[in-house]
């Protein structure tokens, strides 16, 4: 893929923007109601999608062996790439609170005008206090119109999210947008006793809010505003459909939106590029003209969690942000207290990353290329026997006992910040 189409982040960093809204678990842990207890683990759920609101960038992808760490005092997280056929990514958060880990393997489809990304892979979420285990898959996240046309991006499917002591479930429907984007980022579900009884109500947008209310007043609701809770008005927009009949004729028009200067945006004819900014040259989605009528407000509802705003800079995609959240724009910095203290695997030291966030294209794409290159002649060296094979070192396989399914964790080696021979990877 070329350079142009990524973001200066690893995968790696993208895994630790769960963390961004972490209170949401603290939060979960001081409920004493287990039903009270799902709501936050469901809202911190969808938070972690919520990065993805307007990023049409695409990480990088991690090298073998590579890491990252965060440690404040919040929480700390350790990921590293334990595959690379398949491509795994491993991860580990804890505090005195919670232990929240997993590993995913992202698949992705290309369906012509759209690229599908599923996230194979289960998530848990480990409550100390109540000896409670949560676990849940992500949904898939759907990037239009990548050939021809403004970029949006939608998730959809089911998120089924499970307390294993108790029996609860959360069950989370992300709709895709229809036709006339009434179901734009819509999220909506229940959560069910262990007899399968409707206990709550969750409601909101995985790019701004989930709210919760109780059964009786969302049928009340219901009653009174039946028309919001209708299918939107024709196909959805899952797959190679598009909410849009019409797309701009000129292709890669979606680079217009990263501003950064590089020699194919600067030779953009300006027939290109009014073709491009013409508002009725395209009916792709917009959020700001999805219909009010169908925004949700039920009744005795509570807030469990608002995104937080993106500077303005960050919200126009100026050159630099990619659309970054602060706590993202965070995930990159190297600072002299980390260094010869964090590991030598960890993405804050590759230097493709690096040069893409200062701009530079060609040495970006040169050293993308030349770490690639370095990669596949170390996978060859092994597969001729020169090498060893390749073992992770912070993670290891094992049974789930809440899934029984294989799943990478933690060896709890990392911290002791003992590094000899690190792998040179970079």
């Amino acid at each position: 893929m070329p350079v142009v189409y990524n973001e200066p982040l690893s995968f790696l960093q993208r895994l630790v923007e769960y963390m961004e809204y972490v209170d949401l678990l603290e939060k979960a842990s001081d409920e004493t109601d287990p039903v009270s207890r799902m709501q936050y683990v469901a809202a911190f759920a969808v938070s972690a999608v919520s990065c993805n609101w307007q990023r049409i960038g695409k990480p990088f992808n991690p090298l073998l062996g590579e890491t990252y760490e965060m440690e404040d005092d919040k929480f700390r997280v350790i990921c590293e790439q334990v595959s690379h056929h398949p491509p795994i990514s491993a991860f580990h958060a804890e505090n005195e609170t919670f232990i929240f880990h997993g590993s995913i393997y992202p698949k992705l489809k290309f369906w012509g005008k759209s690229v599908e990304i599923q996230p194979e892979g289960v998530v848990t979420v480990e409550l100390k206090k109540w000896a409670e285990a949560y676990t849940w898959s992500n949904v898939t996240c759907s990037v239009h119109n990548v050939v021809v046309g403004k970029i949006w991006i939608e998730q959809s499917g089911t998120m089924e999210i499970v307390n294993h002591r108790t029996g609860h479930k959360a069950i989370l429907n992300f709709k895709p947008a229809g036709w006339f984007n009434k179901d734009t980022n819509r999220v909506e579900g229940f959560i069910y006793d262990p007899s399968k009884k409707k206990l709550r109500f969750l409601y909101g947008k995985w790019s701004e809010h989930m709210k919760c209310t109780d059964i009786h007043s969302y049928e009340e609701y219901v009653k009174e505003n039946s028309n919001k809770f209708k299918l939107g008005d024709g196909k959805s927009s899952g797959g190679d459909n598009s909410p849009s009949p019409n797309t701009p004729k000129r292709v890669l028009s979606k680079f217009n939106s990263f501003k950064m200067g590089s020699s194919m945006f600067k030779s953009m004819s300006q027939a290109e590029r009014d073709d491009i900014d013409d508002p009725d040259s395209s009916g792709d989605l917009d959020e700001s003209k999805s219909d009010p009528s169908f925004v949700l407000d039920v009744p005795n509802s509570i807030m469990l969690w608002e995104v937080k705003p993106r500077q303005e800079r960050a919200l126009n995609g100026e050159n630099g942000t990619y659309h970054f959240s602060d706590f993202t724009k965070s995930l990159n910095k190297l600072e002299s207290h980390h260094m010869g203290r964090i590991c030598q695997t960890d993405s804050r030291y590759r230097p493709d990353i690096r040069k893409l966030e200062n701009n530079d294209l060609d040495g970006a794409a040169s050293e993308k290329n030349r770490l690639e290159e370095k990669q596949r002649e170390v996978r060859s060296l092994r597969k001729r026997k020169k090498l060893p094979e390749w073992t992770p070192r912070w993670f290891h396989l094992k049974t789930n006992p809440y899934t029984n399914q294989e799943d990478w964790y933690f060896n709890n080696k990392y911290w002791d910040r003992n590094f000899p021979a690190d792998p040179d990877i970079f």
